[in-house]
């Protein structure tokens, strides 16, 4: 992973919005229907060249394939894994339950967010199709192949965000069930990681499962402990991947909501420094979590360890000022360190195919006022200006 040597490096969650007619595409393979993979194949290779060149001519510097051909960032592992022919359940929060008004039933994303399929573990869960991760590889590898990215990642979904959406009614206990997912997706991360792409294990589970409703007569105490475990699962399955190789993103959930059950980052980040991975990417943009900067003045970033504090909001279409997103960068660089800071966002911006809080269009306005953030504050860093 490459770090800020000589300016604020940029990046972002990983998920970037999809063309419509792949969201179309994704939405009819779900339901069973739609092209054979050939076309399907060659689709998403369109795609990933396509915002692989956006995001450089955005000024981003570590860009991602923007999972173009993923159903959703924790929930396309059910079609690369065995075990998963059960009868799943929603997801189901305390704010969605005090504010159901929120719900995404009553938004435009309500046709495309009731096709995800979210099955339940019935059976083994072990490896069934080693080639997708391969031909996200390829893909990837070739969208950059004529550029010259800072950095290139990919994403991949932890054991405890997988055991988060695709319950357990097999195994006889949940930590079972997360060893067994370590064990099945330590091949995804092992080719990710060997093909010279930083890996980056989503674990949202890791914070925004506070505020669902099987965990909310937890004490904060209990809370930990479950957490923990889920870091164990993650250092267990990627064991064999140097930590500058891999960074890890938490979040509360990207949704537009209250927020006022989210557990304190100052709660919990020592827990979440125990996992392998250098980089830590986390909100820190958005109304609830950007006072949280100043955790960082009582914690020590450990030897090794990078920051990427999202500096652009994933669920409003304000595009943020370059000069705001500039003094973002600059608080965590006076505190641990320039080369120690990457500039990110506090989450993806098409975490599920067809569900766009931020609109499209505006996506890409952020990603460049970001960059021209990064530019200010490389220039107030180093001396320059």
């Amino acid at each position: 992973m490459r770090r800020s040597t000589n300016r604020i490096l940029t990046t972002h969650a990983g998920s970037l919005p999809r063309p419509e007619d792949l969201d179309r595409l994704i939405t009819e393979r779900e339901a069973g229907k739609g092209p054979g993979a050939a076309t399907f194949d060659k689709r998403v290779t369109e795609a990933v060249a396509d915002v692989v060149a956006s995001q450089l001519a955005a000024g981003v510097t570590v860009v991602s394939d923007g999972e173009m051909g993923k159903v959703g960032y924790s929930t396309y592992v059910k079609d690369r894994l065995t075990g998963f022919g059960g009868t799943g359940r929603p997801i189901r929060t305390v704010e969605g339950s005090e504010f159901p008004e929120l719900s995404p039933a009553t938004t435009a994303g309500q046709t495309l967010m009731s096709a995800i399929k979210l099955p339940a573990c019935d059976g083994p869960v072990t490896l069934a199709d080693p080639d997708a991760v391969l031909k996200d590889i390829a893909n990837l590898k070739a969208s950059v192949q004529d550029a010259e990215p800072a950095d290139v990642f990919m994403t991949a979904a932890s054991p405890g965000v997988i055991a988060t959406f695709l319950a357990n009614s097999y195994y006889p206990s949940e930590e079972e069930y997360l060893f067994a997912l370590a064990d099945a997706m330590k091949p995804e991360y092992d080719a990710i990681a060997g093909a010279g792409i930083v890996l980056q294990l989503d674990c949202p589970d890791l914070a925004m499962t506070r505020g669902m409703l099987e965990n909310d007569s937890l004490t904060e105490d209990e809370f930990r402990a479950k957490i923990r475990t889920q870091v164990r699962a993650l250092n267990h399955a990627v064991r064999d991947i140097p930590p500058e190789q891999m960074r890890l993103h938490l979040c509360w959930g990207n949704s537009e909501r209250p927020h006022i059950t989210d557990i304190p980052m100052a709660s919990i980040v020592d827990v979440v420094l125990e996992a392998r991975p250098a980089g830590l990417s986390f909100e820190a943009a958005n109304p609830r979590h950007e006072h949280e900067w100043t955790v960082w003045q009582d914690v020590r970033l450990p030897d090794g360890k990078v920051l990427i504090p999202g500096v652009l909001d994933s669920t409003t279409n304000f595009v943020e000022h370059p000069e705001l997103v500039a003094q973002r960068i600059t608080r965590f660089a006076e505190l641990v360190g320039k080369q120690n800071v990457i500039a990110g966002t506090d989450c993806g911006f098409g975490t599920f195919a067809g569900f766009y809080t931020v609109k499209p269009r505006i996506t890409w306005l952020k990603l460049a006022a970001m960059a021209e953030g990064a530019r200010i504050a490389s220039d107030h860093l180093w001396g320059t200006r």
